[in-house]
Parts: structure tokens; sequence; C-alpha cells
């Protein structure tokens, strides 16, 4: 029996004759015409029971029996990305200026650079970050461990939201950002994470030390 993230399948129920999801990497949710036509043949070639539209934005093909992992992975021909383990999840992106009317930022330019820099970046526990173009916060920012929404004047960012078993919303951080100063943000916040998490998430650590410590520590 494969275990949860091992040749990156998701175990579904069933003990005795277990099945799996697979569920490919897709950046921000933004898939590709031959990406959708190869997900289609090949869940016809293997009579994939189903597939489901991912809250992060993925396409998972659902049903697998461990025999069939490998050869479905072949054939997509797609990377297994990271859906479970200690390690930052695909990053949740709305369209952003590229595409909405109300966007103010560049949520998918955003999105895309802090995806290449952290998707699978192992971390003391789980973190997942969303990223929005404006105020409306369309990527769930109030639930991310880190999270990014564009204003007029730049970026605002959110750190600790966590929509678990013990949900908890965001809390401000820092406002008005450039481009750049808010990647670098991130990293900062990235780093200051890994050096004083106690395996916890984001939001449990700001409790544990205090979030006027932690922004006096992050320099906002």
């Amino acid at each position: 029996m494969l275990k949860d993230g091992e040749k990156g399948v998701i175990r579904q129920r069933g003990k005795e004759n277990p099945t799996y999801a697979i569920a490919p990497h897709i950046p921000c949710g933004i898939v590709t015409p031959d990406q959708l036509h190869a997900i289609a043949d090949v869940a016809r070639k293997y009579r994939v029971p189903g597939l489901k539209i991912t809250s992060a934005a993925r396409i998972a093909l659902i049903g697998i029996t461990e025999d069939q992992v490998e050869p479905v992975w072949n054939d997509l021909g797609m990377d297994p990305g990271h859906a479970t383990g200690l390690c930052v999840r695909s990053i949740k992106v709305c369209p952003g200026t590229t595409y909405c009317r109300l966007g103010k930022q560049d949520s998918l330019k955003m999105g895309m650079t802090l995806d290449k820099i952290y998707h699978g970046m192992k971390l003391p526990s789980k973190m997942k970050m969303g990223v929005s173009g404006c105020k409306i916060q369309c990527a769930e920012n109030c639930i991310k461990d880190i999270a990014l929404y564009g204003t007029p004047d730049g970026w605002t960012v959110t750190i600790g939201g966590n929509g678990s078993a013990r949900p908890r919303l965001a809390d401000l951080l820092t406002e008005d950002l450039s481009f750049d100063e808010a990647v670098q943000m991130v990293d900062t916040i990235v780093a200051y994470y890994k050096k004083f998490s106690k395996r916890e998430r984001m939001g449990r650590m700001i409790d544990r030390i205090g979030l006027d410590i932690i922004k006096s520590d992050l320099g906002v």
C-alpha cells in the first residue's frame, strides 16, 4: 500500500483494496489546452472513475489503482507537485490584472514567482499561500499562512491564516509594498518561520510568540 505523497499519490477510502488520487501540479491554476487533452486522454485510457477540481486549482484523477499510478504519471508527463507533506503546497491565485476588471495588482505574476521559489519547499509544518489582485481576496487570503493582496498603492501582506479543524483568520503584517519588496518580505517571513516554528502552523507560532514581537523582529 502506498503512503500519502509516495509516487505523488493521495490515498483514498478503503483498506483492503485501496485506490489513489493524483493531482498534477498546475502552477496558479493556469492550464493549457494540451494539458487538458492529456488529462482527458489518460482518464479515458485508464477508465479513471472521477476527476475533481481541487481547492488549490489542480485537477485530481481519483480512483486509480496502485498498478496504474506509474503508467498514469508517465502518460501525463506532468509534474506531480506537492499535495501532501510538511511543505509549501500549491499557491492559490486569482486572475488579477491579467484577466479581472477588479484587479489592482498582477497576482498571476506574483503567484508564479512565489510558486517557482517555494512550491514543495520543506518546512516545519505544511504551509499554504494565496495571492489576490484586490482586497476582495478571491484566493482566500484570510485562511492562508502567508498571503498577499493588491491595492492601488501596492501589496498588502497577511500571515497566520488557517482553515483547518482549528480555524484562524490571518493577521495584517504590512501594506503598500512594491512587487520586489513583497517578494522579499515573503522570503523574510519564511526564513523567520523556519527558525522559530516548533512544528506548528504559522498562526500557532504567532499566538505563541506574539504578533507585535514578530512584527518588530521582521522590521515592520
